[in-house]
């Protein structure tokens, strides 16, 4: 893995920078991309540069947007647009190399090893960068470095527009002094944790007890030691975007929420678009898990796993509902998140019987049989229990999941 060259892409307040890109009107002022743009209680997605600078950001509600910048441009999400865009900025990469992993709808690696050869990386950097900006009109960022987590750092490290270079060699002198809080894959409940026993800062981590964070936090206690000392040996994969491990959404809503009957509808609604996730990915799972964030942005999480995998709304509500209420304590609610796990080809998923299936599998039974017979004359699949047909989706006009993989899976 030595001698590695991984690029880091992010693009720079993405869903407003493309605002601005469609309406050059709109460049120089401040922007936000709003849920419910119209009402005070809406959230604000993302905002370009200008904005930021009037102290606005990502879950502010559009009320308080307004009250700290009255002169805030607020334009509700169009997702489609942002798709596009986001296909078009990586079909810009792939030109460079078919190296490519996309991981959200604005950010990526490049194993550009191979690339960088012939060519610089700070000159290879700099050409994307310039391709994307003069050809899409839209800012990005590059982090480069010997594996992804450095590279991700990286980029973080220069916005908007920045190219940073971070060597191993580096991180004692740049990362070490950080608060831990600040090492990318840390989320604050981890940094209180790794606070409780002592480590404050990216150094403390890299110098603890490799065998002793493995005991408090699993494989994950060896991994962030690892990537604290600049050791990460994942490899770029271009084909990650065919291995879905979950599917999920959440919303924020509009008020620190407490009224049991809204919850509830809040529940429903993110289990249909769990269920209809799950449907045209043809997946099932065994684990679900539900986020609940108070109104003091503390999360916490709570998973249940079944015999049985599940697909379906009524199944994934009745789970999730019930998790919630076996664990909330009243305490208002901000944010709302579903999750399917383990997740597998709902051909391949195998239900056990039981008082409340066995009937219909009695009933199956015959038609097992004549496809079995028919297969043992004809040859095996000549008669399928059912055709795929590629189903539209509305869930998939959203990119706060990874549904906008999909795209990258046509290309």
């Amino acid at each position: 893995m030595a001698g590695r060259v991984i690029f880091h892409i992010d693009m720079n307040s993405f869903y407003a920078s493309v605002e601005q890109a469609h309406d050059p009107s709109l460049k120089g002022k401040p922007v936000a991309v709003a849920g419910n743009a119209k009402e005070r209680r809406g959230i604000i997605v993302t905002s370009s540069y200008e904005a930021r600078a009037h102290g606005i950001y990502t879950t502010m509600t559009v009320g308080e947007a307004k009250r700290k910048c009255p002169d805030i441009i607020l334009i509700p999400p169009d997702f489609a647009k942002y798709r596009a865009a986001s296909a078009a900025m990586f079909a810009i990469l792939r030109s460079y190399t078919h190296l490519v992993e996309p991981v959200s709808i604005d950010e990526g690696y490049l194993d550009v090893t191979e690339r960088s050869k012939t060519l610089h990386p700070l000159q290879l950097a700099q050409e994307m960068q310039q391709r994307i900006l003069h050809e899409l009109d839209l800012p990005c960022s590059i982090g480069i470095a010997p594996n992804k987590f450095l590279a991700k750092t990286a980029s973080d490290m220069k916005k908007p527009m920045g190219i940073t270079v971070l060597r191993k060699r580096e991180i004692s002198a740049l990362l070490w002094p950080l608060e831990v809080i600040e090492m990318h894959g840390v989320g604050e409940s981890t940094a209180k944790k790794l606070n409780s026993i002592g480590i404050k800062t990216i150094g403390d981590l890299a110098k603890a007890d490799e065998r002793k964070l493995q005991k408090e936090f699993g494989k994950n206690g060896a991994r962030l030691y690892k990537r604290a000392n600049g050791e990460d040996p994942r490899e770029v994969d271009p084909n990650s975007i065919f291995d879905t491990k979950s599917v999920g959404n959440s919303t924020t809503l509009p008020r620190d929420e407490t009224e049991y009957y809204i919850l509830k509808e809040t529940f429903e609604k993110l289990s249909r678009s769990v269920a209809e996730r799950l449907k045209v990915k043809y997946l099932a799972g065994t684990t679900i898990s539900i986020q609940i964030r108070n109104f003091e942005w503390q999360n916490q999480t709570r998973s249940k796993s079944v015999k049985n995998a599940i697909q379906h709304a009524d199944e994934i509500f009745d789970l999730a509902w019930k998790l919630f209420l076996q664990h909330w304590d009243e305490t208002p609610v901000r944010l709302i998140g579903i999750t399917v796990s383990n997740v597998v080809d709902q051909a391949e998923s195998t239900q056990q019987l039981n008082l409340f299936n066995f009937e219909q599998h009695i009933k199956d039974e015959p038609i097992v049989e004549l496809v079995d017979q028919m297969a043992k004359k004809f040859g095996k699949g000549v008669v399928q229990r059912g055709v795929r047909v590629k189903k539209k989706s509305y869930a998939s006009n959203t990119s706060f999941s990874k549904d906008f993989l999909e795209d990258h899976k046509k290309s």
